[in-house]
C-alpha cells in the first residue's frame, strides 16, 4: 500500500514538472512574440484547460478517480522543483533559439520579398492603373450621360 502511494506521489510529482513545463511554454511565447491582452487571456484559459485535463487524466488512469491530498502535494512539489531548478534555463535557451530562428527566417525571406516587389511593379501596378483609369472613365461617362439625359428631357 505504501509503495503504491509512493508510486502515485512520484507520478504526480512528474505531473507537476510537466505542468511547469507547459507554463514555461506560454511564458516563452509571451517573451518572444508580442501578445495583446486578449491573446494573453486566451493563452491563460488554454493553459488551465490543458493543466486541468492532464491532472484529471492522471487521477483517473493512475488512481481510478480517487483524489488524495498527497497527489496535490506531489504536483506542488514537482512544479516547485521545476520552477526553482530548471525553468530559468529552459526559458533562456528556448528564447535564444526562437530569436535565432526568427533572424534566420528574416534572412531567408528577403529573396521572396524582392521577387514579390518586382512582380508587383511589373504586373500589379499596371493592372491597378488600368482598373483605376477604367473606373474613372466609367464614372465620368456616367456623369456625362446623366447630364445629356437632363438636357434631352428639358
Amino acid at each position: 500500500m505504501v509503495s503504491n502511494q509512493a508510486y502515485l506521489f512520484l507520478i504526480f510529482t512528474v505531473n507537476g514538472i510537466l505542468i511547469g513545463l507547459l507554463f514555461d511554454f506560454f511564458r516563452i511565447a509571451r517573451k518572444v512574440f508580442y501578445t495583446n491582452d486578449f491573446v494573453t487571456y486566451i493563452q491563460d484559459i488554454l493553459f488551465w484547460i490543458l493543466a486541468g485535463s492532464m491532472m484529471l487524466y492522471s487521477i483517473f488512469v493512475f488512481n481510478n478517480g480517487e483524489i488524495r491530498l498527497f497527489m496535490f502535494l506531489g504536483v506542488i512539489l514537482g512544479a516547485f522543483i521545476y520552477m526553482v531548478f530548471v525553468s530559468s534555463y529552459i526559458i533562456k535557451i528556448n528564447v535564444k533559439i526562437i530569436n535565432m530562428l526568427k533572424k534566420i527566417f528574416k534572412i531567408l525571406i528577403v529573396p521572396f520579398k524582392v521577387i514579390y516587389q518586382m512582380l508587383h511593379k511589373v504586373f500589379l501596378k499596371p493592372i491597378t492603373f488600368l482598373f483605376i483609369n477604367i473606373r474613372k472613365n466609367f464614372t465620368n461617362f456616367g456623369i456625362k450621360l446623366s447630364k445629356i439625359k437632363k438636357i434631352v428631357k428639358n
